[in-house]
């Protein structure tokens, strides 16, 4: 495609948005569309529709006049079969259980539908980072009150949207996946991580997820399942703020426990320290089901301030605007390569398809993976930089350059008669730019070059060559970006063996 100036892409997007001048039909083709495009969500096998509900907006600030059960409703009549809720969003979860109940979604109660219990997923989140006791400085939050554990989390959850909210849940109650929410600090992925590969329920403290994969398994490796129920299907993670500690997240598990990555993505994302050429490249190199949120930044796209939302009237309740169409910004998010659907939270519904946020933004999800080629998404940037000077993504960490390779190590040794060097590093973190590959030099020489790929685990990049002498060297590790800029690291000296 040839690129757009702004005057031609705003034309464009005046007639393929959900704009105010134009009806739905103008806008999409159809306000609904005949059938839903799905995406695998990665090793999971779940079909899931392209835009999911999110759990956020009026479903935990409802404005005077807005019933978010009804948005609940109208999200499962319109095909959507994806829904997000959080022990952290206040009524959320109630009221899905509300709307759960009309839909016949309780298991054990007459007219029971299974099926379409089994063809929807339902994700919810906890913030609790331990399953067991608790540290200082661990950030750990939940409204099911102080003293609470990840596993009262989990049944808070089960019993507000299929039991009694008091507790208790029916037999065959199951979440098909909870996220570790808001993972942010290395501390935070330190306390997750306790007791993950070998649990001791004697243990003061037991990190989310051991006990987690306890209620996934049905076991009891932790104590703290003893009936070993099973009640969730899959264990993931979301992060907002810092590519560098979900790449930690998943590096660290060995066990392949996390199926699935809620990660902040929308338009504005290459002016922070980007998510995009950092931490979905390595969720998708795992196969995880990775889902956007954020794609208006929380609204901060449009009317409301770049700040957490607090209350009804910070939520959103209308459809884009002239100057940055609410469509071109999904379909950012939904085309960066990696993602298989995204979440938003619904402030308005209406019978009116222009007006109703969950008509036009389904509509605009009805895009493929490469629906966007790189010079549509680099002209959306540009208008999507304008909204507040670019510093609509206040959860995220500011922008940093291309990185060196971190942690570089040279050792050497000899090996039938050879003398054989070992470079070791941990990945690079990229800048606005993709990173293309490292260049190795010895002696201010170029003796290799690594391609990049997604580092999955916390075993280091290797470079080996075979040195011909017994002199002293000096070795580099440059990264290089795919507009060629350079990070390199400080010489790594080797004396003679």
């Amino acid at each position: 495609m040839s690129d757009f100036t702004r005057r031609q892409f705003l034309k464009s997007a005046a007639v393929t948005s959900a704009g105010v001048a134009l009806g739905p039909y103008f806008s999409f083709g159809k306000a609904q569309p005949d059938t839903l495009l799905k995406r695998t969500l990665g090793r999971t096998g779940f079909e899931a529709t392209t835009l999911g509900l999110g759990g956020q907006a009026s479903l935990q600030w409802s404005a005077p006049g807005v019933d978010p059960i009804k948005i609940i409703l109208k999200a499962f009549d319109l095909g959507i079969n994806y829904f997000d809720t959080s022990n952290v969003y206040g009524p959320s979860q109630a009221y899905y259980g509300k709307a759960f109940r009309e839909l016949h979604l309780i298991p054990g109660q007459p007219g029971y539908d299974e099926s379409l219990r089994r063809s929807m997923w339902l994700t919810s989140k906890t913030m609790l980072r331990f399953a067991k006791g608790d540290r200082a400085g661990v950030r750990s939050f939940s409204n099911g009150g102080p003293g609470t554990h990840t596993a009262d989390d989990l049944r808070r959850s089960l019993s507000l949207m299929f039991g009694d909210g008091q507790g208790n849940y029916p037999k065959g109650a199951y979440l098909d996946m909870v996220l570790n929410h808001n993972v942010s600090q290395m501390e935070e992925v330190d306390a997750l991580y306790e007791g993950y590969a070998q649990p001791d329920p004697k243990a003061e403290t037991i990190g989310a997820l051991a006990v987690l994969i306890d209620f996934r398994d049905g076991t009891n490796a932790t104590g703290l399942n003893p009936k070993e129920e099973k009640l969730i299907r899959h264990i993931g993670f979301s992060g907002h703020a810092s590519p560098a500690v979900s790449m930690e997240m998943i590096q660290r598990d060995t066990r392949n426990v996390l199926d699935g990555m809620l990660v902040a993505i929308n338009a504005n994302d290459r002016l922070n320290f980007n998510m995009q050429y950092n931490v979905i490249p390595v969720a998708a190199a795992r196969n995880m089901a990775q889902i956007a949120m954020k794609v208006f930044a929380d609204g901060a796209m449009y009317t409301k301030a770049a700040a957490w939302s607090r209350a009804p009237e910070d939520v959103v309740r209308t459809v884009g605007s002239p100057s940055l169409p609410s469509r071109s910004l999904v379909q950012y998010s939904l085309s960066t390569p990696g993602i298989h659907l995204a979440i938003i939270g619904t402030g308005q519904i209406s019978n009116d398809a222009q007006a109703c946020q969950l008509q036009q933004n389904l509509a605009a999800a009805q895009i493929k993976p490469d629906g966007l080629g790189q010079t549509d998404r680099r002209a959306i940037e540009k208008l999507a930089a304008q909204v507040k000077d670019g510093k609509t993504n206040y959860f995220q960490v500011a922008a940093q350059p291309l990185s060196a390779a971190r942690r570089p190590m040279a050792t050497q040794q000899v090996q039938d008669r050879k003398r054989i060097v070992k470079l070791e590093w941990q990945t690079a973190y990229a800048g606005d730019e993709p990173i293309l590959g490292y260049d190795i030099y010895r002696d201010h020489r170029k003796v290799g070059q690594i391609p990049y790929r997604p580092q999955t685990t916390k075993a280091p990049l290797v470079f080996r060559e075979a040195v011909p002498d017994n002199a002293p060297h000096q070795y580099e590790i440059i990264t290089i970006d795919t507009i060629g800029r350079t990070a390199k690291t400080l010489a790594l000296p080797l004396a003679p063996v």
